[in-house]
């Protein structure tokens, strides 16, 4: 029971490596609030777990306020903060990705980051602990083709996430992130432009393991990154990706 008496927000988590997060904090003792905008799906992952649910657009400042306050109302203080909720555009040439998707992409993947911080971060400081997490990706370690402005996005959250770390460290909050490669979860269709054996074969043959990141993966990684065992650990930005990124 490594997160035994902890409370977090795991958003993105009514389904793929948000929930899979969700079960192990929640397995490892946690209080889970499971946020994602189908309020439906984060019902039902909720129920499973023994969390509560939140519906909520991680890139509108008002719908993440009112999350954080929901959370504090239910929780009273906030231990964790898991930012796993992203989106990615098709696969395509840089230059023909339109303006409405680039514009999501950054508000989901980048922006989210930010309006958390706001909410959390001064919650966090005034405890003198927390830590955060963030779901980066190998795409912003070693970009494929073709998804420039998704690769960019997930650059952006590793490099935001190494300024947090060092910003936040002194006042007791750690802040790492994980960068899975591809895996079992709604966004691969997108990633691989349509699901085909010919295509999953393509991608499973750039990962040296031979085998897509799985929810349960993700939790694992996330639930030490989270715990106390990693104390000293900030700033990291650990690849779960069967040694793509090598």
């Amino acid at each position: 029971m490594r997160l035994q008496g902890k409370t977090a927000i795991v958003t993105g988590a009514a389904s793929g490596f948000g929930a899979g997060i969700a079960r192990k904090f929640a397995a490892e003792g946690a209080r889970v609030m499971v946020a994602d905008l189908n309020g439906p799906g984060a019902q039902a992952i909720a129920a499973e777990v023994g969390g509560i649910a939140c519906t909520v657009d991680v890139a509108d400042g008002q719908s993440v306020a009112t999350m954080c306050e929901q959370a504090f109302a239910a929780f009273g203080d906030l231990d964790i903060l898991v930012n796993n909720a992203g989106i990615t555009h098709l696969p395509m040439p840089l230059d023909e990705v339109s303006e409405a998707d680039f514009d999501r992409v950054l508000a989901v993947n980048a922006k989210s980051v930010y309006l958390t911080a706001r909410h959390i971060v001064p919650h966090m400081r005034a405890l003198g602990r927390g830590a955060i997490l963030n779901v980066a990706s190998t795409a912003g370690v070693s970009p494929r083709p073709r998804l420039n402005w998704y690769n960019a996005s997930k650059g952006w959250m590793i490099t935001a996430t190494r300024t947090m770390a060092v910003e936040l460290a002194p006042e007791g909050i750690r802040v790492n992130a994980l960068n899975p490669v591809a895996g079992e979860t709604p966004l691969l269709a997108s990633f691989m432009g349509q699901d085909t054996p010919e295509i999953r074969a393509k991608f499973l043959s750039t990962i040296p393991m031979g085998r897509f990141s799985t929810p349960e993966d993700m939790g694992n990684a996330a639930c030490f990154l989270c715990s106390d065992e990693a104390g000293m650990v900030t700033g990291v930005c650990m690849e779960v990706d069967g040694g793509r990124c090598i």
